[in-house]
């Protein structure tokens, strides 16, 4: 028992190796270069776009106070005027859209009747083929019972 050493006791650390354990922690969760300059573009982007929808923001609003009068006194001329041209645009773009969708259902057509089969061409013949078959279904019926329906109108009236 002799051999054994008194316990030392444990020293405490100073200040330095706080901050070189902090600073090694910081480092370990550093952004790497590239993640900095996106960020800096992101806040330098996000900053422009912010002071520039807030110039717009506030000229959209004075020359709204500004034009006022002005707008309300030529309100006569401008209502009939903003009404002519939203229906003439109106118009315009409905046409133009009815345009595309036949433009549309001509080339699905072509290439339908092409054999390239275009989407949608399955449903379309199994629709086809569900057609046909309760065509020749209602034709067979009319012409099983519609003989039935001679023979019981001429027993009825012998004469016709």
């Amino acid at each position: 028992m002799a051999d054994r050493a008194p316990p030392q006791q444990a020293s405490r650390p100073d200040a330095t190796t706080y901050v070189s354990a902090f600073l090694r922690k910081l480092l370990a969760h550093a952004p790497k270069s590239t993640q900095l300059v996106g960020f800096l573009t992101l806040l330098i982007s996000g900053s422009i776009l912010l002071i520039l929808s807030g110039i717009t923001i506030t000229v959209a609003v004075l020359s709204l106070i500004f034009f006022a009068p002005l707008i309300i006194i030529s309100s006569p001329i401008w209502l009939p005027v903003g009404i002519f041209l939203f229906l003439s645009i109106a118009g315009f773009l409905s046409i133009c859209e009815v345009a595309v969708a036949v433009v549309g259902g001509l080339f699905w057509m072509y290439r339908y009747y092409r054999g390239m089969s275009p989407p949608g061409s399955d449903r379309f013949d199994y629709a086809r083929s569900r057609i046909y078959d309760t065509a020749s279904h209602v034709k067979d019926y009319a012409r099983e019972y519609g003989g039935y329906l001679q023979s019981k109108v001429k027993d009825a009236a012998p004469g016709a």
